[in-house]
């Protein structure tokens, strides 16, 4: 792995009443990458003396003055893509509206992508097709999975039909497989449904996917949909995927709106380290990280608190895009 690059958050409306803990949640995300990989951080001019001052005490951060909206940069940051014919990079620059337009204005994350790889002399491919690298989740061997919610739908790719958009995932992505999940994802998301809520591998042979387990929750019904539809596929697909379920936290509010918790928003650092969030509430956050350090015994996963960042619908992938090294 090369690095893993981070937005330093500033849009205030994202955490409304609580963006006072969002910095702390940063500096401490940040120290926990920068252990073990080089941190590079989209950081815009007005954030310059800010940021230096919550970080100066980490190392290994080179920061960019590349202007942003939000710290999302998972969604708007390019998606790194390793040719297998020469181990070479280039980034795919997809698209973006802000989740189907929801939260203007977007333009300095738009085009944050091309200033990315502009940045780091690293060839941009950029696609017509609409959508967010949260919605896109890879085995890195040609299978891809992803909900029809989020891609196929008018506010972000209106005239696209689902073969339409699976061509254009092949073109750019050279994935072979795709699952579309039909009617899942989770209370409080704002996504439509983004993959990296729900499912994740954790290697070609095993996904880990949000359940729930009460019935009088919104999201038991969509829940049992994702697994059932991933259980099939994985019995279907070669080579064979085994799904494990990872129990989301009980439902928790803040001024009415429900916070969409899940321990798939993980990260994934090389083969060193995982960032694994915790929700504070013991029971589920223990059981989910003991079902992680079963299924990945040589990984380091770490468990991070994770509940200020959640208030913003996000978590560890959210906030973070990794750039694979060159061969």
């Amino acid at each position: 792995m090369e690095c893993i690059w981070i937005a330093w958050p500033h849009s205030r409306d994202t955490w409304p009443g609580r963006f006072q803990r969002v910095p702390p949640a940063f500096v401490r995300f940040i120290r926990n990458i920068a252990e073990v990989l080089p941190v590079r951080l989209l950081v815009p001019a007005k954030c310059r003396e800010e940021s230096a001052q919550w970080l100066a005490n980490i190392s290994n951060i080179t920061s960019f003055e590349i202007g942003t909206n939000d710290c999302w940069v998972r969604d708007y940051g390019p998606t790194f893509v390793q040719k297998q014919s020469d181990g070479s990079i280039h980034g795919v620059d997809w698209n973006y509206n802000a989740w189907g337009g929801k939260y203007s204005p977007w333009s300095l994350d738009a085009a944050a992508a091309q200033a990315i790889c502009s940045a780091v002399k690293i060839p941009r491919l950029a696609s017509r097709l609409t959508t967010e690298g949260g919605a896109l989740e890879s085995d890195g061997q040609g299978r891809l999975l992803t909900t029809t919610d989020c891609l196929v739908t008018e506010s972000r790719n209106s005239g696209w039909s689902q073969k339409d958009i699976a061509r254009e995932l092949h073109q750019f992505l050279g994935v072979e497989e795709i699952l579309w999940l039909d009617e899942v994802g989770l209370e409080g998301d704002d996504t439509d449904g983004h993959i990296d809520q729900l499912a994740r591998f954790t290697d070609p042979q095993n996904v880990v996917v949000a359940a729930c387990k009460e019935k009088s929750d919104p999201n038991y019904e969509p829940l049992q949909r994702l697994y059932r539809q991933l259980f099939v596929w994985g019995r279907q697909t070669s080579p064979q995927v085994e799904i494990h379920r990872l129990q989301i936290p009980p439902r928790r509010t803040i001024d009415g709106q429900r916070v969409p918790e899940s321990y798939c928003n993980f990260l994934m650092l090389s083969d060193k380290r995982i960032l694994f969030p915790q929700f504070r509430t013991p029971e589920t956050d223990r059981v989910a990280l003991g079902i992680m350090r079963n299924l990945l015994p040589n990984y380091e996963v770490l468990p991070v608190d994770a509940a200020d960042l959640a208030w913003g619908l996000g978590a560890f992938h959210c906030a973070s895009q990794q750039q694979p090294a060159a061969r």
